[in-house]
């Protein structure tokens, strides 16, 4: 156990024994990262293989996701879910709003019916998709979700790009953001037009 305590110094090691044995190594940074083992059963020799593989870069995040609705996208507001979400945000030829919300989330209640107005707009669009996703019950790599409702947008024609959403809130900011460049300089301009 001092060997793991000193060489996984920056995380977190956690086992639980509830109905079999669980050891997960979590890192605490900017997010949380998760890794999950392979195995079942708490021996030395699985968690020395589990740290080392920990320490050598060998595994792989564990991110939490629902299962994708039948009805993901039967709705204007397409429903995204980790499973999901890199074949619709990162789709080469959409444009794709996506807020990240929490359903407990009084600002997220706030912002719904603006949204699904959004989602409405643009349900026929062949190029603009408006998503959401519950991420109390999602993860996706690489996307950091800090507070909520937080939107990013994901432009087509780009290798993965995302543009934090930091204009208005209103029907009417959102629908010239998504008409306009809808990139780093279109919010620029939205901020320097908000500070006049």
């Amino acid at each position: 156990k001092q060997w793991y305590q000193r060489r996984v110094r920056e995380a977190v090691v956690s086992t639980q024994s509830t109905g079999g044995d669980v050891a997960r190594i979590i890192l605490l940074g900017e997010g949380v990262d998760k890794y999950a083992p392979d195995f079942t059963e708490l021996s030395e020799e699985n968690l020395a293989k589990f740290a080392s593989d920990y320490l050598a870069g060998n595994l792989k995040k564990h991110l939490n996701s629902e299962e994708i609705p039948d009805d993901w996208d039967s709705k204007p507001v397409k429903v995204l879910v980790g499973k999901n979400f890199a074949d619709v945000a990162y789709n080469s030829e959409k444009d794709v709003l996506v807020e990240f919300y929490a359903p407990w989330c009084g600002h997220c209640k706030q912002l719904a019916p603006i949204y699904d107005e959004l989602g409405e707009k643009y349900k026929d669009h062949p190029s603009i998709v408006i998503a959401k996703m519950d991420s109390t019950a999602n993860e996706v790599e690489d996307i950091n979700i800090r507070g909520f409702p937080t939107i990013k947008f994901f432009p087509k024609g780009t290798e993965n790009k995302v543009v934090d959403y930091n204009g208005g809130r209103t029907f009417e900011d959102f629908v010239s953001f998504l008409d306009g460049t809808h990139d780093e300089a279109a919010e620029d301009k939205k901020e320097a037009k908000d500070e006049l």
